[in-house]
């Protein structure tokens, strides 16, 4: 009997397993997450550098901006002038006395009896305002000081009775001080009525509106039947004694301890060619002001004959107490503003600087400058209008080949 074989237990049919198929998985995950770590680091490479690639032109913008912005200048050194004794200083020409007239009660004008340019006396009528309330109100506050009064002096006589009658015991002391104390109330009253009636008649003498000194009506605002307000709100008339006039001019430090009061200055006008009037200098402000370096003087010039007319401009001739070194610049390097003349110079190499100026002869294409100036300095040739103290600059160099000018 033959043996048979034990049949095998696995299907030849079914196919044999691998040993590497659980490791495949694994492999492919590390490959993804590699390349986006690469790809992400890409990316943030090309983002940093388009930020700084950015930053960089707003820097090259932002510097070719500033430097496009700063003015072109042409500089030059002042000429040497001759030394001189004496500058001029221009000088604000203002009335002795100035003064806006206001109304001081509210109404209607009536009338006004001064126009522009007439002179006028201290105390002449300028104009009449109607207000009747203040009328009704002073009728009303005359008629309550006369009840005050009558009502005083009944409370007095009955005060002054009952002081008789106690001094014989017909009456009692309480009856008589509550009679005393009644008079000396209604005593009270009367002087508040009174003061009443005062305050409205001072308010009524303001319908009526007076010169305050003499002088001459330089503005008229006002017209027949307008409305006049009381207060500042709208000016009336405008007055101006011109009798004497004052001349304010800046004088520079360095001649300050120079000037006294009572000297005599010589003063010029470019309405009256070729005559000088003679001032006095009368007073200072005996303190230099830190923006100009300049001391305040008052000249005052008699101005009877009325040639002069208050606002407009003079020119102040000064002596100097030993000859002064003095520089030639063009008229076209002056710049006029309202603290006075500046020339424009450059400093530390590139900054403007407004110097302040003081002049002497001027023939209109040249001037001469007796303060304000060193044989240093770097003059600004032509400046701009615009032009203001600390901006920044660019010098440049004419060039007579093709008229545009290079940079210094």
């Amino acid at each position: 009997m033959t043996e048979t074989s034990k049949p095998d237990s696995q299907p030849a049919s079914q196919p044999a397993h691998h040993d590497t198929a659980p490791d495949q998985k694994p492999i492919s995950t590390g490959k993804a997450l590699v390349g986006v770590a690469l790809f992400l680091l890409v990316a943030l490479l090309l983002a940093g550098f388009g930020i700084l690639h950015r930053m960089s032109a707003d820097k090259v913008l932002a510097n070719t901006t500033t430097e496009l912005a700063a003015p072109s200048v042409i500089v030059a050194q002042p000429v040497k002038g001759a030394p001189v004794e004496s500058f001029i200083l221009p000088g604000n020409v203002t009335a002795y006395t100035d003064a806006p007239i206001y109304a001081r009660t509210s109404g209607y004008l009536t009338r006004w009896y001064f126009d522009i340019g007439a002179r006028v006396k201290k105390g002449a009528l300028l104009c009449e305002i109607s207000s009747p309330e203040i009328d009704q109100q002073l009728a009303q506050a005359q008629a309550d000081l006369n009840t005050a009064e009558a009502t005083a002096g009944n409370a007095r006589t009955q005060a002054d009775r009952y002081t008789g009658l106690l001094q014989s015991n017909a009456v009692s002391r309480q009856d008589t001080d509550t009679y005393v104390n009644q008079a000396n109330a209604t005593a009270a009253g009367v002087r508040s009525a009174q003061a009443n009636v005062k305050r409205l008649e001072d308010m009524q003498s303001f319908e009526k509106v007076y010169a305050p000194f003499d002088g001459v009506v330089t503005a008229r605002n006002i017209d027949t039947g307008q409305l006049v307000d009381s207060g500042a709100g709208k000016e009336l008339f405008h007055l101006q004694a011109i009798q004497t006039l004052r001349v304010y001019a800046n004088l520079p430090q360095i001649y300050s301890a120079n000037v006294k009061r009572g000297q005599k200055i010589g003063l010029t006008f470019a309405e009256h060619p070729g005559k000088t009037y003679d001032g006095t200098l009368v007073r200072t402000a005996d303190s230099i002001d830190p923006a100009s370096r300049t001391l305040l003087v008052e000249i005052d010039i008699d101005n009877r004959s009325g040639e002069l007319l208050p606002g407009s401009l003079a020119e102040a001739h000064f002596k100097t107490p030993t000859p002064t070194e003095t520089f030639v610049i063009p008229a076209a390097t002056l710049i006029f503003r309202r603290e006075g003349l500046r020339v424009g110079t450059v400093v530390n190499g590139d900054v403007a600087h407004l110097a302040p100026v003081v002049i002497g002869e001027d023939d209109g294409v040249s001037v001469q400058i007796v303060s304000g100036l060193s044989a240093n300095d770097r003059v600004i040739q032509s400046p701009p209008d615009s032009l203001i103290e600390g901006e920044k600059v660019t010098v440049v160099s004419p060039n007579s080949g093709n008229g545009e000018g290079g940079r210094s």
